[in-house]
């Protein structure tokens, strides 16, 4: 089928027909164009394309149409490799089913509260996006029935293989109702991808997307590497020197979105927030304010900057990397528009390096590494400036009253002019200091930031490739141990979860049978030691304490 077509002549229903025409999708994607008639035709699909192609869509757009709403029970299970894509997909279907009245979706993954989970499970939900251990840890609770299940969508195959997730997807497999649909998506088809199709799926409809060269020809493309600098710091001096006409801040979250327009806002930075919790007139409002100049920020994430066309948009600044390459491609898709030039800048930590190259090779394009301004950068810059506005203000103001006071000023109190210019200028500059000072992160925000993914998953966070973690390390003892099947990835999500203490930041985990020690950089908020009282690891309370002996070996 061609990729020509419209939505409208894919038999979509009408609610989600609306919802992409607001959401500013033009025609769909060649997997988009593939898949949809045949998941809405209740047949299975094996679809095999890279990421950047549209493929939450492809599934997520069909499948709401069949959905129904009478039923408040689990019809549609997205299994994703990890939390990450999982908030993604789920926020995805949240905004498609924007005109669907009383739908609900549940992300639901290990480290996040168990009791909220169960609280949304009880009231009924339609959709359920999670991670193979957090779903069969419901399965096993009798918490998530699948009795009404109609669909279920293996995303990622290929990443669910290589993070060990495959007997938990074939469990969970043989754990649905004989008569279900099932969609598997994956970048690359192993043996053992082709093999878990050939037992589950019935008579698949096979889609197979090319990938093309995903490229941005007219937008420079460069990253930062995270560094001791923090973030926000980073980010205030590239606002300062880089010249930008409007420019549009990804992060992950919605909290984050709000959290950082308000520390730009303190900078002097007109700015405003885009997430899925804005209502649409809202959303409207921020845009133009974008359009007419009077803001020259958005921050935002993927989903609510999806559609979004604003032609000033000089800059895509990623201060959270994202989570594969499709939502990059997205995102800096927002700049470089018709035929003006745009410029991309990306922040990685050390341990996203890898996401970095999955990205070169997704655009086909180097990504050349930036430096920071230096602290002399910016005070050049602001002398300039500053230089700017005595000139401007010569030439646009009648200052003889002002002239009168200064000369009065200098008879009283027989001071040189060079000299009482010195102190007006150092007043003016108060706000906003000619001499730049170094910035340091506080305390909290050094040690316990989230710039990287949780580390929990994929390495033993007992030892990191760079070894222990740099600095003085406190053995915490927490209440949970072996005899409750804990292990090192479940105490690192809660951690990393709960309270935002990087992966890379957890030093040696060791477990015993009924209680664990691992080792967390000394400092920890007194809030942060409050909170994870009450957190609980395989449905035990942490109930964290300084262990007897207190600092590491």
């Amino acid at each position: 089928m061609s990729s020509a077509v419209r939505f409208d002549e894919l038999a979509l229903s009408a609610p989600i027909l609306a919802a992409i025409a607001e959401v500013g999708y033009e025609s769909p994607s060649p997997i988009q164009a593939e898949s949809i008639p045949s998941l809405l035709e209740g047949r299975d699909l094996l679809g095999q394309a890279q990421t950047g192609t549209g493929k939450t869509a492809a599934f997520a757009l069909p499948l709401l149409s069949c959905l129904d709403m009478s039923v408040s029970e689990p019809q549609i299970l997205v299994l994703t490799p990890t939390r990450e894509l999982a908030i993604q997909v789920a926020e995805a279907f949240q905004t498609y089913a924007r005109h669907l009245k009383g739908f609900h979706v549940l992300p639901v993954y290990g480290g996040q509260p168990m009791h909220i989970q169960l609280q949304r499970l009880r009231r009924g939900v339609h959709v359920v996006v999670g991670t193979p251990g957090r779903v069969m840890d419901h399965l096993r609770r009798k918490t998530l029935k699948l009795v009404r299940l109609k669909t279920l969508v293996l995303d990622e195959a290929d990443e669910m293989l290589k993070m060990g997730f495959l007997d938990d997807v074939e469990w969970i497999l043989d754990h649905t109702p004989e008569e279900r649909q099932i969609a598997l998506f994956s970048a690359t088809m192993p043996a053992q991808i082709r093999r878990v199709a050939q037992r589950h799926l019935r008579n698949p409809v096979e889609v197979r997307i090319e990938s093309k060269t995903s490229t941005v020809e007219t937008t420079t493309q460069r990253f930062w590497r995270v560094t001791g600098t923090h973030k926000l710091d980073a980010l205030t001096r590239i606002l300062e020197v880089e010249p930008f006409d409007a420019m549009l801040i990804f992060v992950r979250t919605k909290n984050a979105t709000v959290a950082l327009v308000e520390k730009l806002e303190a900078r002097g930075y007109s700015s405003a927030a885009l997430n899925g919790d804005i209502p649409q007139k809202q959303r409207e409002q921020t845009v133009d304010r974008l359009k007419r100049k009077s803001i020259d920020i958005v921050v935002a994430t993927d989903v609510a900057a999806r559609g979004l066309n604003v032609e000033r948009i000089s800059h895509v600044l990623n201060y959270d990397i994202p989570i594969d390459t499709e939502s990059y491609v997205h995102r800096i898709g927002r700049t470089g528009r018709a035929g003006r030039k745009g410029e991309a800048i990306l922040f990685v930590a050390p341990r996203e390096r890898h996401m970095l190259r999955a990205i070169e090779r997704a655009t086909r394009q180097p990504i050349e590494e930036m430096q920071l301004p230096t602290r002399e950068d910016l005070a050049t810059r602001r002398i300039d400036q500053f230089k700017d506005k005595i000139t401007a203000t010569i030439e646009s103001q009648e200052l003889g009253f002002f002239e009168e006071v200064v000369e009065q000023y200098r008879q009283e109190h027989n001071k040189d002019l060079r000299e009482i210019a010195a102190a007006m200028t150092y007043l003016l500059q108060l706000e906003r200091p000619l001499i730049v000072k170094e910035e340091r992160a506080p305390r909290e925000d050094r040690e316990f930031r989230r710039d990287d993914r949780p580390g929990g998953r994929r390495r033993d966070p007992r030892r990191g490739k760079g070894g222990p973690p740099q600095g003085r390390m406190v053995c915490y003892r927490i209440e949970v141990g072996l005899d409750h099947g804990a292990q090192p990835k479940n105490i690192v999500g809660a951690l990393a979860n709960e309270v935002g203490i990087d992966g890379q930041y957890i030093g040696q985990i060791k477990i015993f049978d009924t209680f664990s020690l691992v080792d967390l950089p000394e400092g920890m908020p007194n809030h942060a030691f409050q909170h994870l009282q009450k957190v609980r690891v395989c449905g035990q309370p942490m109930n964290i304490s300084l262990a007897r002996g207190g600092h590491s070996h």
